[in-house]
């Protein structure tokens, strides 16, 4: 595994076509500079665990004013889970190129395609595999979460307000939910990576949320639980809320790539794959 320490962003200008993230290095992380606002990206493999990154990603911009952000992460232990990540990805990143040269503008149609066509695909696999997803849909000025298991979407402002985040499909993401159990304890539960919900079930479902307002610098986070097994929702929010959006990634890796390699009392500390989106409202243009 990598020093904490060691993470630099590789800076880039816009994107003319999707990038997407598919476990093939060991470390990338880069920024993006879009009409739509700015992106930050990091996938880092689990160097304790024999084999490739189980998670993938992708940025997709959708003409000039939407993007659709993925993270999925590859259910780790069963044969296959990144197959089931990547497949998860391009079925949505397909859709959605499919549904632009067809001329539709209805993302939500085209989105929901893909993640149930995903669902076909590594059912059909017959290996076991399967993936979590967390999706943003953005607009001008909203974002629209759609999730199936405990990877996360998290929306905050820029004095460090959540104004949003998803529920992981768990026993302890609902117990968390309705008060039965705060997040230490959650961090440190024997079956905090139990989930119930994930792509290549036949009973899979799809989490729809409503569009939210965003407003200019408000920042967007998806994350696979690389990130949130090991960092608490308070220690993401400072991370990310403000700066330069390249800062809050490098910083963010950091803190979490030093709690994977160190075991402190108190804290949590699981190393895993570690993939996470960040996005950034652009300030009003002036005048």
């Amino acid at each position: 595994m990598a020093e904490a320490g060691d993470y630099q962003v590789v800076r880039h200008g816009g994107l003319s076509k999707p990038r997407l993230y598919t476990g093939d290095a060991d470390c990338v992380l880069e920024g993006h500079e879009l009409p739509q606002g700015s992106i930050a990206a990091a996938s880092i493999g689990d160097a304790s665990k024999p084999g490739p990154n189980e998670d993938s990603a992708a940025i997709i911009p959708v003409g000039d004013h939407h993007l659709v952000l993925i993270v999925a992460d590859g259910v780790g232990g069963l044969h296959g889970a990144r197959q089931a990540s990547n497949q998860t990805v391009k079925a949505v990143r397909d859709a959605l190129r499919k549904s632009e040269a067809n001329g539709e503008r209805n993302l939500r149609h085209a989105i929901m395609d893909g993640i149930e066509t995903a669902n076909r695909l590594v059912l059909e696999n017959t290996n076991g595999s399967a993936s979590t997803l967390a999706l943003a849909e953005i607009g001008p000025d909203y974002c629209r979460s759609y999730h199936v298991g405990d990877s996360i979407v998290l929306l905050c402002g820029q004095r460090g307000r959540l104004k949003g985040q998803t529920t992981p499909h768990s026993p302890v993401g609902f117990a968390v939910e309705a008060g039965l159990m705060d997040e230490q304890e959650a961090l440190h539960h024997d079956q905090r990576n139990l989930i119930f919900n994930v792509i290549g079930s036949a009973d899979m479902s799809i989490e729809v949320g409503s569009e939210q307002a965003m407003a200019a610098r408000d920042t967007l986070l998806l994350a696979s639980d690389g990130l949130t097994d090991n960092l608490m929702q308070e220690e993401i929010i400072s991370a990310v809320r403000a700066g330069p959006i390249t800062d809050a990634l490098t910083n963010l890796t950091r803190q979490a790539q030093q709690r994977m390699l160190i075991e402190q009392p108190g804290q949590p500390n699981k190393p895993d794959d570690f993939t996470v989106l960040l996005y950034r409202r652009p300030p009003p243009k002036r005048r």
